[in-house]
């Protein structure tokens, strides 16, 4: 058993090199580790939260520990698990190493978290995808920074309380309860600046008029009407590294072909999407040509 979870030094976080933070999202972190709660980041897929936790913790100098949830997952998974089947199977074979049964319990992140020597940045990712208990099964650890591992009968209490930072992709509501304990944000979607400005850590040397070109056309695209699946910064990024590399000019990517953009796949990742696109592009020919 440690010592009770104790208040890491005052930390502020400012932004990185590479990541792009806006003011109120800088503010959201330097709440959530003033607060001592956990920060839960939800926003449109691809707009950076997991990369945020990343930056947070190389800004912090802090470890980062990553826990990418699934529909299976459970929220004990967090804290630990014991290996029942391989126990089994030593004692079968005689293995002496049977009698600790310390032997077979797997710590989770939220365990390593607690032991660590420093305040750990804790990454739960994408808790929506759990099932809708899985949140309030967490409530207590994450309030007390200790849990019992009935297992060895010891208590593990939290040396530092970590910097915890959850994302959802809102794909399913999240308890009140579990909502009353975060500090919340919501990262919207980039304007035209700012996504200027995340363009120009990853790729500084781009052409003003390709760019310019590139942004007109992604923007546009995102606010076609009836898309499944609006393209995301991350999927602009890629088509972006692609124009590049294919040396496409700013006429070409201004053009498009069937009213869909040059590379279209790195942006749109359904039929329904390009589809819908080609309809509409032939619905305007019509138009123009009355």
């Amino acid at each position: 058993m440690t010592s009770k979870a104790s208040a890491s030094p005052s930390q502020r976080f400012d932004g990185t090199s590479r990541y792009v933070a806006t003011d109120e999202l800088k503010l959201a972190v330097n709440a959530a580790l003033a607060l001592q709660r956990p920060l839960l980041i939800k926003g449109e897929p691809g707009t950076g939260k997991t990369l945020l936790a990343e930056e947070v913790a190389a800004a912090l100098d802090r470890p980062l520990l990553q826990w990418h949830i699934k529909s299976t997952t459970k929220a004990h998974q967090g804290l630990y698990e014991y290996d029942a089947v391989s126990r089994l199977r030593d004692s079968q074979l005689g293995d002496e190493k049977v009698r600790d049964i310390g032997n077979y319990i797997v710590k989770g992140v939220l365990w390593q978290a607690f032991e660590s020597e420093q305040p750990a940045v804790v990454l739960i990712d994408e808790i929506d995808k759990a099932d809708i208990e899985f949140p309030n099964d967490l409530l207590r650890e994450l309030d007390r920074m200790e849990f019992h591992v009935y297992e060895t009968r010891q208590t593990v209490v939290a040396r530092h309380r970590p910097l915890i930072i959850i994302t959802s992709n809102n794909e399913k509501d999240l308890p009140d309860a579990f909502l009353r304990r975060c500090f919340f944000h919501y990262i919207n979607f980039p304007d035209r600046d700012t996504l200027r400005e995340i363009v120009d850590v990853h790729f500084p040397s781009i052409k003003e008029e390709v760019l310019a070109a590139a942004l007109d056309t992604f923007f546009a695209l995102r606010e076609a009407p009836g898309l499944k699946k609006k393209p995301s910064t991350s999927e602009f990024l890629d088509w972006l590294r692609l124009l590049m590399s294919e040396s496409f000019t700013a006429e070409e990517i201004a053009s498009s072909e069937q009213g869909l953009p040059v590379m279209a796949g790195a942006l749109l990742k359904n039929e329904q999407d390009l589809t819908l696109l080609q309809r509409l592009a032939a619905i305007t020919r019509a138009g123009q040509r009355r």
